[in-house]
């Protein structure tokens, strides 16, 4: 830790103290209104997108899942056009037409989250080919969990990026449970890492509820990718607190005992114990931290609150892109 500078640490610290508030509040608006669509939550992962976007900049680019708040919000994106999304409103990141699942932020290098398993996984191995090609000082990262990492579109993204040396990491972040279906009853060994092995590139594992060792193993991955020798497999083993969605009760299938083994091994709670028992940051700053976040959410659900809806005008408004004649025939090969 002693490589961290402070204003790195504060920013990890309000990072997923952010993450954790917004996924708390959000859950608490939805239930209490009753008329946004799901959202699946994240807390409790917070280490992982944190670690990982602690060593991207805005010119890297990540890729999402559907549950994929954490990942919005270590990428920059404004919690308050995310809570104003998550309310369907004109002011949202995307209008109020895209919702907890398809949050996006261009701008930040955000590519989307997705409501469709491991679907967004290609759109970063794109991304990190474009930047190849163009010789772009970029990577990108492609999230997806452990129920996605059945799904043929990574094992098919991983292998073209191992064969193109791309810059791009595969982030599997391995929550035991897709939906309530456990993973070690679903993925054919024991760790997703294992099967980096398969497509030529480095598998690594990292505890997922501590962003220190996150950070260390995101961080060579990062590296290795911007330096040219192209992807890596990181998993993360982490836990979500609450159900599969919002209305879900994850009882019917998690005891008690276990879900009090991954509360002990809380990242915020980890992170704070450690900074304080080697007085790298005082409790103040880290109590100052909680107070500001918690004065954010408020403010953003007052911003959403306060949104117009999206009105008729809008229906077919980003829908298609209209593309000049003449850049349609160049990208054909057509000529003049």
């Amino acid at each position: 830790m002693l490589e961290i500078t402070q204003e790195k640490l504060l920013w990890m610290y309000r990072t997923m103290t952010t993450i954790r508030q917004f996924e708390e509040r959000a859950l608490a608006e939805v239930s209490a209104r009753r008329t946004f669509g799901g959202s699946h939550s994240s807390a409790g992962q917070e280490a992982g997108p944190t670690g990982i976007c602690a060593h991207l900049s805005p010119q890297d680019y990540i890729a999402s899942t559907h549950r994929g708040h954490g990942h919005c919000i270590a990428k920059g994106v404004d919690p308050k056009l995310m809570m104003a999304e998550l309310f369907g409103r004109a002011t949202g990141s995307n209008k109020g037409k895209g919702g907890s699942m398809h949050i996006a932020d261009m701008s930040k290098g955000m590519l989307g989250a997705n409501g469709v398993v491991a679907a967004s996984v290609p759109l970063a191995v794109g991304a990190a080919l474009k930047a190849k090609l163009r010789k772009e000082d970029a990577v990108a990262v492609a999230f997806f969990g452990d129920g996605g990492s059945n799904q043929g579109i990574i094992h098919e993204s991983m292998n073209l990026a191992s064969i193109w040396k791309l810059p791009v990491i595969f982030v599997c972040e391995n929550n035991q449970y897709a939906e309530s279906t456990p993973a070690e009853y679903s993925v054919s060994v024991r760790n997703v890492a294992d099967r980096a092995a398969g497509y030529g590139m480095p598998g690594v594992i990292a505890d997922g509820m501590d962003i220190f060792d996150v950070y260390d193993k995101a961080g060579a991955a990062v590296g290795r990718a911007r330096s040219g020798q192209g992807p890596t497999l990181l998993e993360c083993k982490t836990y979500r607190y609450y159900g599969h969605f919002a209305g879900d009760n994850p009882r019917s299938y998690r005891s008690e005992e276990e879900e009090k083994q991954w509360h002990a091994k809380d990242p915020i709670q980890q992170f704070r114990q450690r900074v304080l028992a080697e007085k790298v940051l005082p409790t103040g700053e880290l109590d100052a931290v909680d107070a500001e976040v918690a004065a954010l959410m408020d403010e953003a659900v007052r911003f959403a609150d306060a949104s117009p809806l999206p009105g008729p005008e809008g229906l077919y408004e980003d829908v298609y892109v209209n593309y000049p004649l003449e850049a349609l025939r160049r990208g054909a090969g057509m000529g003049a």
